[in-house]
């Protein structure tokens, strides 16, 4: 049986307050370490080009374990921590990933 395939949420959101947002996420990374199921990477990144604009990448083991992550009433209480310190109302996009390559 093939292992699960891994699976990344891209998060899109605009904020004038990421310090906030950094200390916030810090928080939730003590809450949830060493936690099973949860993100195994996260990546945060900045749009050159669109002040306030903010990209990040978390990686899963599987979607089964996305699922189980967003349903769980601490990341619904995160959630709405984040979207209050946005400029606007975060998006999400669903990948299921196709391939990683490790170039160095």
């Amino acid at each position: 049986m093939d292992a699960p395939e891994k699976f990344v949420q891209i998060v899109d959101f605009e904020t004038d307050r990421i310090e906030e947002l950094r200390k916030l996420g810090e928080e939730m990374d003590q809450r949830f370490a060493g936690r099973s199921g949860g993100p195994t990477h996260r990546l945060i990144l900045k749009d050159r080009n669109r002040p306030n604009r903010y990209l990040v990448v978390i990686e899963f083991d599987s979607y089964e374990q996305a699922m189980a992550n967003s349903n769980d009433p601490e990341t619904t209480k995160f959630a709405e921590r984040m979207a209050a310190l946005c400029t606007r109302p975060p998006s999400f996009t669903d990948c299921d990933v196709q391939e990683m390559t490790q170039l160095t």
